[in-house]
C-alpha cells in the first residue's frame, strides 16, 4: 500500500512538470500586419523618412527641373544589384520624369518601361562617372497605360543610387521638338554627329525621334580626348510614340555631346541637341591667351 501511494505521488509530480503554466488568458487571434501609412505619409526606408536618401538627393549639382522632381517625389535608395519598380495604373499618366543620382560615386543602371507581360518597349543603359556632379534626368512617354518603370542598379553593393519617378505635369501631346532654338539634324544609320558647347553652357537638352521606326542610339558626353563622362545606350520600339528626351548637365569646359545611330541604314533618326541653361561659365580667368594676338607681342622681350 505504501509502495502504491509513493508511485502515485511520483507520477503526479512528473505530469505536473509537463503542464504548461497559465499565467493569464490566451488569445487565438492570428498575426496581422500593421496598417499601411495614410496619405501623405512616406513608408519607412523611403526618402522622406530616410536621412541618407535625403542627403544624397540634395547633394551635388542639380538642374532646377531635377530639383523640382526630387521635391515632388519620394526618392528611393536602390542598392547595388537590386531592382525597384514604379507602377502607374492610370491611363491619364502619359509621361513620367525619371531622375537618378549618387553621392559622387559612379552611376551604372538599367532603365526599362514595362507595358503588359513580356513587353518592354523602352530600354536604356545609363553610366555616369560622377552621379552627384552630373545627375541623370529624362522623360519617358507612357501612352496607353498601365505602365511600370523599372530601375536596376547594375553596379556593386558599394555603389548605391537614389532614384525618383513622378508623372510629368505636361498632359497634352505636343511635339518634343516644338519651340526648338536650333535646327534638328538627321543622322543616318551607322553615322554619328558631335555637338561641342561653350564653357558657359550648364546643361544640354537632347531629343531623339524617328518617323515611327525603332530607335537605337548611343549618346555620350565627352570632356577632353577619349574622356567619357556619361553614356546612354537607348532602344525604343517606336521613336515617334516614345521619343528620347533628356537633359544632360555639362559643368566645366570642353564638353562635347556625341550622338551615334547604332541601327542600320534603314533606320535614320532625327536629333535635336541644344543648350538648355546658359550661365556665366568659368569667367574670363579661364580664357586661354594665345600668343601673337595682341599689339606689340614679343617686342618687349629681352633676347
Amino acid at each position: 500500500m505504501k509502495f502504491f501511494g509513493t508511485t502515485l505521488l511520483a507520477l503526479a509530480a512528473s505530469t505536473a512538470a509537463f503542464t504548461p503554466a497559465t499565467s493569464g488568458p490566451k488569445s487565438s487571434a492570428l498575426f496581422s500586419a500593421p496598417p499601411p501609412p495614410g496619405p501623405g505619409t512616406a513608408p519607412p526606408g523611403l526618402a522622406r523618412g530616410n536621412p541618407v536618401t535625403q542627403q544624397i538627393a540634395r547633394s551635388g549639382n542639380s538642374h532646377p527641373q531635377s530639383a523640382a522632381v526630387w521635391d515632388a517625389s519620394q526618392p528611393v535608395l536602390v542598392q547595388g544589384g537590386s531592382l525597384k519598380t514604379w507602377s502607374f495604373a492610370s491611363p491619364a499618366v502619359e509621361r513620367v520624369q525619371v531622375v537618378m543620382k549618387t553621392e559622387g560615386r559612379p552611376l551604372d543602371a538599367n532603365l526599362e518601361l514595362w507595358q503588359g507581360p513580356d513587353n518592354t518597349p523602352y530600354k536604356m543603359r545609363v553610366y555616369v562617372e560622377d552621379g552627384a556632379q552630373r545627375s541623370f534626368n529624362c522623360v519617358i512617354e507612357t501612352p496607353r497605360g498601365p505602365n511600370t518603370v523599372a530601375i536596376r542598379n547594375t553596379a556593386n553593393l558599394e555603389f548605391p543610387l537614389v532614384a525618383g519617378v513622378v508623372p510629368s505635369e505636361v498632359r497634352e501631346r505636343i511635339s518634343p521638338m516644338a519651340g526648338a532654338k536650333s535646327t534638328p539634324r538627321t543622322i543616318q544609320g551607322g553615322a554619328l554627329r558631335t555637338y561641342p558647347f561653350d564653357p558657359n553652357v550648364e546643361s544640354v537638352r537632347i531629343v531623339l525621334q524617328t518617323d515611327g521606326r525603332p530607335l537605337n542610339s548611343r549618346i555620350e558626353l565627352l570632356q577632353g580626348p577619349n574622356n567619357i563622362k556619361q553614356v546612354m545606350e537607348l532602344y525604343t520600339e517606336d521613336g515617334m510614340d516614345r521619343p528620347y528626351i533628356a537633359i544632360i548637365e555639362t559643368p566645366g569646359s570642353g564638353n562635347v555631346v556625341r550622338v551615334v545611330n547604332t541601327a542600320t541604314m534603314e533606320f535614320p533618326l532625327t536629333a535635336l541637341v541644344e543648350a538648355d541653361m546658359i550661365g556665366d561659365g568659368m569667367g574670363g580667368a579661364a580664357e586661354a591667351v594665345l600668343g601673337g594676338d595682341g599689339p606689340g607681342f614679343m617686342l618687349d622681350r629681352a633676347w
